[in-house]
């Protein structure tokens, strides 16, 4: 654009163009287009009972796709896992948002390392939003010391609307980091809520962390998480709040009294201790070490497992109907026809399902 300056009206006044701006990339830097190796089956497995990180975070990818190849790539990985697998102690933790379960898993992870050695695992689900879909995976934020360590493994998840689905790759990956040598595995839930089933259905000692305040002994006597709990710890204790956590902790003792004794004979215990400051830790550890003892001279551990085992076979099954019917062609253009007379009430919501099963299950006839 010319300088109205330089109008003949303006005699003695000139204004020069200026210098043109350069651009803001290098001209001789030579555009390289990153491309991940694609690994083979065979490399994958290789990987992974090697111990190599990389790979084994791949293969955790490949398990989370929802791409039908993918899934059947890593499939056929976790089957050559498989027999290497097994030999790690699983723990599931779990409490209310806020509770502090990353800070504690990042104390609990180191005093484990330090004092039994070994390699840790770490599963974190992370809710995802229900409108963008999307999910921080930030938990590794808050375990500082626990992730600068070599021997820590630690894989955000996220739930993508399916509790159940997110659960069962949970599962699978905890499959991937056994066969990766990591002989202790962590499994950090959501929050309360359904999630709480999946992971015990998947662990072998459920930890529930608590906070004290959060109720009277009403709300430590309804059935749910309480009843599923191996051992209850309330998180906080230190300075004004030690009088409050060992009031609530009598409070959760009188309440598991009011409960049936589990299958394994096992009693829960209640303890308090601090996350951030690392008191009470080795407490609890000894607690989880002298359960395991427990479960294991009373044949209660292989008896679980193989329960587990059994669970997740239906499970499969449930999940692969429900996607071989939304998955089917003609199941698919029936769907929003089927929507859209439920809307209207032209159908009531029981009779537009009967008739899309209907249609299905004579496709699966032919």
């Amino acid at each position: 654009m010319e300088h109205p300056e330089n109008d003949e009206q303006y005699k003695g006044l000139t204004v020069n163009s200026g210098v043109a701006q350069p651009s803001i990339i290098n001209p001789y830097l030579k555009r390289r287009q990153f491309r991940r190796r694609e690994y083979s089956v065979s490399e994958m497995v290789e990987g992974v009972l090697k111990g190599n990180v990389t790979i084994l975070s791949q293969t955790v990818t490949l398990v989370e796709s929802v791409n039908a190849a993918h899934q059947s790539m890593a499939q056929e990985v976790i089957e050559k896992c498989l027999p290497y697998s097994g030999r790690s102690i699983r723990v599931g933790i779990s409490g209310v948002p806020g509770a502090g379960k990353s800070t504690s898993i990042d104390a609990f992870g180191c005093h484990v390392l330090d004092t039994k050695g070994g390699k840790l695992a770490v599963l974190a689900i992370d809710p995802s939003s229900e409108r963008s879909k999307g999910s921080i995976l930030g938990d590794k934020t808050r375990m500082e010391k626990l992730s600068v360590r070599p021997e820590a493994f630690i894989r955000p998840s996220p739930t993508a609307g399916s509790l159940g689905g997110v659960a069962r790759k949970t599962r699978e990956t905890i499959i991937l980091c056994e066969a990766a040598g990591y002989d202790k595995i962590f499994v950090e839930t959501v929050g309360v809520g359904q999630s709480e089933t999946a992971c015990h259905s998947m662990v072998d000692f459920f930890l529930l962390i608590q906070l004290a305040g959060t109720g009277d002994e009403l709300q430590g006597i309804k059935r749910g998480i309480m009843e599923i709990s191996d051992g209850i710890v309330i998180n906080k204790c230190d300075g004004s709040n030690v009088d409050k956590c060992h009031m609530a902790a009598t409070s959760f003792r009188n309440a598991l009294h009011f409960f049936p004794k589990s299958e394994s004979g096992w009693m829960p215990k209640v303890m308090c201790y601090s996350g951030f400051y690392g008191t009470g830790i080795k407490e609890i550890w000894d607690m989880v070490y002298e359960y395991f003892d427990f479960v294991k001279a009373n044949g209660y551990f292989d008896y679980r497992r193989n329960e587990q085992s059994k669970y997740w076979m239906y499970e499969t099954i449930n999940e692969q109907l429900r996607n071989s019917f939304y998955q089917n062609p003609l199941i698919e253009s029936m769907l929003p026809e089927g929507e859209e007379k439920v809307l209207k009430g032209e159908q009531t919501s029981f009779a537009a399902a009967g008739e899309l099963l209907k249609t299905y299950f004579d496709i699966i006839k032919k």
